[in-house]
């Protein structure tokens, strides 16, 4: 079940929220934990068993940590904690990557093991091994309801997707928030916002780079075109997710973290990890660079501990070889620019563009295309000045959902809304955007979600 959907939309939510309006307050949390239960087995019921078991295993772990705060014991129980997280991820994320790759360097016949992804696993097992980690560094207390951190740990707006959400961004709220009329007018406005991304946004402009990828003999602007299509897909998309968990969380009485912030407008790869998918990279910077050391043990840890960030990042993605690559190709353009370019990238905002868009693009095609020769062939194309025409009739097909990604990827769109004066003109064309968002659902068949299964 996804949030751009009709059953999502028309059934699971008022159905959650009609229980969490009768409910006395001291239950709400049993009813959050039991739905968003509900909501994660109705895509992935046969790995239900792995929500209950990370969810009994950092509880015990973290109130193990803090009883025993004192004694040598903390330490044991974070081991247990952080290798029982980062087990799962590598039992069903990653041992068929290794299973291939010792078959192939050893001549071996490993089996590879049948397992699919369970849903979200990226998220919620980085979300609880944060938790752990600022219970035994003594940033957060320990839950002692095993109730509350239930819901905390598959609260279902962030669940599949994120915004990663640390345990002390909604302690507070999760024992004690308010249902009321203006978080639920305010979150409702925040959800259409990422609806109408989600669906009217990069539904459309995704069908684009789904052609253009599949063209036998494409042309080099042809191909341009595509990666300016997946650019705009896959931040409408996973922007327009985020803006959804984020509007739920609110309505729900929870004040979510940002996940993103207009990162086309960048002038540097730098200002862009900034900007794009904040928490993720406040997770790397707060648990694996700091902890490493980050920039305060001279240039040459600086660079291998960015290293490492860099590589993790990328295979956190998936396990694939394109995404590893992509991650390294990040961990370069960054090195550049923290040693050499940005001095001159922030004097010059023109040229900082004009490195920085073609760079960005390419970075996309690495992301997008996991068959290495298909994507040695796709780049060696982008810059052989290949002849076409066949990019003319993607223009006359797409060129007003471009000319709208463009608008509203900057903060352009925002300031033409907020221009108009009249609250109801504006409540109008939201909601208008939201009966034209249903009705593509009912229509089309094409509704994908990118990040479904990171």
């Amino acid at each position: 079940m996804i949030f751009s959907s009709n059953l999502f939309i028309f059934q699971f939510l008022p159905i959650i929220f009609l229980l969490l309006l009768i409910t006395p307050k001291k239950y709400q949390n049993l009813i959050l934990f039991i739905g968003s239960l509900i909501f994660y087995a109705w895509g992935e019921v046969r790995y239900i068993f792995i929500m209950f078991a990370s969810v009994l295993v950092d509880y015990v772990c973290s109130n193990q940590i803090e009883k025993n705060r004192l004694t040598h014991k903390t330490r044991i129980y974070l081991w247990i904690s952080v290798f029982f997280n980062l087990g799962m991820l590598f039992a069903f994320k990653y041992s068929n990557f290794f299973i291939s790759n010792l078959n192939a360097l050893f001549d071996l016949s490993f089996r590879n093991v049948n397992l699919t992804l369970p849903l979200g696993i990226s998220f919620y097992t980085f979300q609880t091994m944060s938790y752990t980690i600022d219970v035994y560094r003594n940033k957060v207390k320990a839950d002692s309801n095993i109730i509350d951190f239930g819901a905390y740990v598959c609260l279902f707006p962030q669940l599949i997707a994120g915004p990663i959400v640390r345990y002390s961004d909604i302690a507070i709220e999760l024992k004690s928030r308010v249902l009321n009329f203006e978080n639920m007018e305010k979150g409702i406005r925040i959800f259409l916002l990422g609806l109408s991304s989600k669906v009217l946004l990069a539904n459309n402009i995704g069908m684009l780079w789904d052609e253009i990828i599949l063209l036998p003999n494409p042309s080099t602007i042809t191909l341009w075109l595509g990666l300016i299509a997946f650019g705009f897909q896959i931040y409408f998309d996973f922007s327009g997710y985020s803006l959804m968990a984020i509007g739920l969380g609110r309505m729900l009485g929870f004040h979510f973290p940002d996940n993103f912030n207009y990162p086309y407008i960048s002038q540097s790869m730098t200002d862009f990890w900034n900007r794009w998918h904040i928490t993720l990279g406040s997770w790397f910077k707060e648990y694996v660079y700091i902890p490493l050391g980050g920039n305060r043990k001279g240039a040459l840890r600086l660079a291998i501990n960015l290293f490492i960030v860099w590589f993790l990042t990328g295979f956190w993605h998936g396990a694939e070889y394109n995404f590893i690559l992509w991650g390294l190709y990040f961990y370069v353009l960054l090195i550049a620019e923290k040693f050499l370019l940005l001095p001159f990238l922030r004097k010059h905002p023109i040229l900082s563009r004009l490195y920085f868009i073609p760079l960005i693009l390419l970075g996309w095609a690495i992301f997008a295309i996991s068959d290495l020769s298909l994507l040695a062939q796709y780049i060696a194309t982008l810059f052989s000045l290949t002849s076409g025409y066949e990019w003319i009739y993607y223009l006359q097909n797409y060129g007003v959902i471009l000319l709208l990604c463009f608008v509203f990827a900057t903060p352009v769109g925002k300031w033409v809304i907020n221009k108009i004066n009249s609250a109801l003109i504006q409540d109008g064309l939201l909601y208008l955007s939201f009966i034209i968002a249903v009705a593509y659902l009912v229509d089309s068949s094409y509704n994908p979600f990118l990040y479904f299964r990171f």
